[in-house]
């Protein structure tokens, strides 16, 4: 009889962008990207937005470098099987999970990602604070354009450190299905793919926002995407103050994440991080 090829997960998921979390801290097992295709699959695996590997950083070759200062990476893929730098609310659930095994003992922690070093913090309410780097504006001159429907509407290009075209929009419900990913022109200006986000203002310091993700397609949220619109924000509307001190409120579809700007001009990303299941899954062999 052949061996099961079986792998113990963890299912958590921030403002209901949901994860798979492989715990391989000795780096034993590369997921493939058939694999996590299958795991992310809602039909006929768990489900997930995308999954979390836990990594101790010196196995990672490429990222070896950073061990120093990170004793873990977040090696993150889309649930497309496609990798991507980070994933804000993937690292808050990564950062829970380090947290609820008793993997560090300190609230503040640093985590090794594709983006670089990111600074993080548990907090009593067991929300999560990370700090997602500055938000860097496209230096092309070229606007990118979204199609909406029959329409081309400008976009704001920002990379945190993901790709992100932000539009905005006059009612969130008018954009229609995003289930397949959202035309953006000019061919060819996000050569790795873009997360697009429509957001719509809700008033002082508060924005509201949809996104299709890249390799994921519509998600109930996205951390670096909230991170993007509050920044698009704050240089589109002059009551959007990303300085003040309980900082901007980003609604998504799955619940509220609050983006700060600090003194450095790094942005601080803080919401919920819940674990909801765990156990072990056959792969297919």
């Amino acid at each position: 009889m052949a061996a099961l090829n079986e792998i113990a997960f963890t299912k958590g998921h921030g403002t209901a962008n949901d994860f798979v979390i492989i715990a391989d801290l000795d780096a034993r097992r590369e997921l493939s990207a058939d694999d996590v295709r299958f795991l992310c699959n809602r039909h006929e695996g768990i489900g997930a937005d995308g999954v979390l590997r836990i990594v101790r950083t010196h196995l990672v070759p490429d990222f070896a470098h950073l061990a120093h200062s990170a004793e873990f990476f977040m090696d993150y893929h889309n649930a497309d099987g496609s990798i991507a730098e980070m994933c804000g609310n993937g690292i808050r659930v990564f950062v829970r999970y380090l947290d609820a095994v008793g993997l560090i003992t300190d609230p503040d922690v640093v985590i090794a990602t594709r983006g670089g070093l990111r600074e993080c913090r548990m907090n009593a309410d067991l929300s999560v604070t990370v700090d997602m780097g500055p938000a860097v504006g496209m230096t092309s001159t070229t606007i990118p354009l979204i199609a909406i429907k029959d329409e081309l509407w400008p976009a704001v290009g920002v990379h945190v450190p993901n790709p992100h075209a932000v539009t905005f929009v006059d009612d969130l419900d008018d954009i229609g299905s995003l289930e397949t990913a959202p035309a953006v022109l000019p061919p060819g200006l996000f050569p790795d793919g873009v997360n697009v986000e429509y957001v719509v203002s809700r008033g002082e310091n508060h924005l509201a926002m949809r996104v299709h993700e890249r390799g994921s397609g519509e998600t109930m949220s996205c951390g670096t995407g909230a991170c993007a619109v509050a920044w698009a924000g704050a240089q589109r509307f002059t009551n959007i103050d990303l300085r003040a001190p309980e900082g901007v409120r980003v609604d998504v579809p799955g619940g509220t994440v609050t983006v700060h700007q600090l003194e450095n001009w790094d942005l601080t990303l803080t919401g919920p991080a819940v674990l909801v299941a765990r156990g072990t899954i056959l792969l297919p062999s």
